[in-house]
């Protein structure tokens, strides 16, 4: 648990090290860093120079980042630092280097009309990853300590966030087994980091409907693994079915279930659903499918729209009778798809300016820009 530092301006400087992790820290407290200018503890211009109108998914550094590591055998994590953002030093023998022992999480944080700061259900995602850390034998931080992070990082790097309507500050909590090991098992020791980058849309079509190929020689999870979890194990795989679908002009992938090779799953990096007349449709999770943060958003707005919600297996022939097909993800948004290639037939959906997916996505945007009331407390404003 995060203690909190006295009421001073800024911590002293000092070294935070391990055998195998050194970098240099200043420590902030998110009390702290709420009364502090944009950039008063950066040495960079005030206002970074960024053409937000072109803003897009790639990686652009910020200038902070927060870390800490677990402490005791008991798996605690001390109390977490900022520090610039840089590289960071691991052996070779680092767990997540050998065996893949890691999870990522990715959430957003948003700059109101008012000029307020402010984080989409973090709780969910620190719940999520402490799902996933239980799955691959991790310590894992306190849902405080994690929110606590994720509000420091967006502060820290607050000048980043894009003006309202341009884009948002993407925030990738990351935990790994940093310690050394040879033989197969849990490392000895943990990190947990969290870094930013202001992104635009996800897709280089913008807002534009996507192309999905369902792909039948690859399968991004099978039944007993870790595709219910956000591992980093689950995202190396598709990178060959994603290169062969986009080569031939599509936007993603979507994956069917590796046993029965009929049920639709997920695309590579989003939840799907289907729409059918007052029905809304995804596929059920069940150990191979992420059940994300929007998706459960998305599904709780759909019903308060008066829309029958349901989680179930849905078989790929059931495409062709969809009305509509939207994804959903923290990085996507709510995506319409204007076409489904399965079985070498193109799918072809009328993208219409009433669409379902585009009256959810409204709500769920107004809730977030705080236009429409957050009557679930989704929101947790960080200035």
């Amino acid at each position: 648990m995060i203690q909190r530092a006295a009421p001073a301006y800024i911590r002293k400087l000092f070294r935070f090290s391990s055998p195998h992790l050194q970098v240099e820290c200043r420590y902030y407290t998110a009390e702290v860093a709420t009364s502090l200018r944009p950039c008063a503890y950066s040495d960079d211009e005030e206002c970074p120079v960024v053409d937000w109108d072109k803003l897009g998914f790639g990686f652009m550094p910020t200038d902070y980042m927060y870390i800490t590591k677990n402490s005791d055998v008991a798996g605690n994590f001390e109390q977490g630092q900022l520090n610039r953002y840089e590289n960071i030093q691991l052996s070779p023998s680092a767990g997540v280097l050998n065996y893949g022992q890691g999870l990522f999480e990715g959430t957003k944080a948003y700059r109101q009309d008012n000029g307020g700061l402010s984080l989409f259900r973090p709780r969910e995602n620190a719940i999520r990853m402490q799902i996933g850390a239980e799955r691959m034998c991790m310590p894992y931080p306190s849902t405080d300590q994690f929110v606590d992070a994720v509000k420091q990082t967006a502060l820290a790097n607050k000048r980043w966030i894009p003006p309202p309507g341009k884009g948002s500050l993407y925030i990738r909590p990351l935990l790994f087994g940093s310690g050394s090991i040879l033989g197969l098992a849990p490392a000895p020791e943990y990190t947990f980091l969290v870094y930013a980058s202001p992104v635009g849309n996800y897709f280089k079509e913008g807002t534009a409907p996507l192309n999905l190929y369902v792909d039948e020689d690859f399968h991004r999870a099978s039944r007993g693994g870790a595709g219910g979890v956000k591992s980093i194990t689950n995202y190396a795989p598709v990178l060959r079915a994603i290169r062969n679908a986009r080569e031939r002009g599509f936007s993603d992938v979507l994956y069917l279930d590796s046993v029965n090779k009929k049920y639709i799953e997920e695309v590579s990096s989003c939840n799907i659903f289907l729409v059918k007349g007052k029905v809304i449709s995804t596929p059920i999770a069940c150990g191979t499918i992420l059940e994300g943060v929007t998706r459960k958003s998305i599904m709780d707005i759909a019903i308060d729209h008066g829309y029958q919600v349901e989680e179930r297996l849905i078989e790929a022939d059931e495409l062709i009778s969809a009305d509509e097909v939207f994804c959903t993800g923290t990085a996507v948004g709510v995506a319409p798809v204007g076409s489904i290639t399965y079985k070498g037939q193109r799918i072809e959906y009328k993208i219409r300016s009433e669409l379902v997916c585009k009256k959810l996505y409204s709500t769920l945007v107004g809730i977030q820009k705080g236009h429409i009331e957050d009557k679930r407390d989704w929101i947790v404003d960080i200035e």
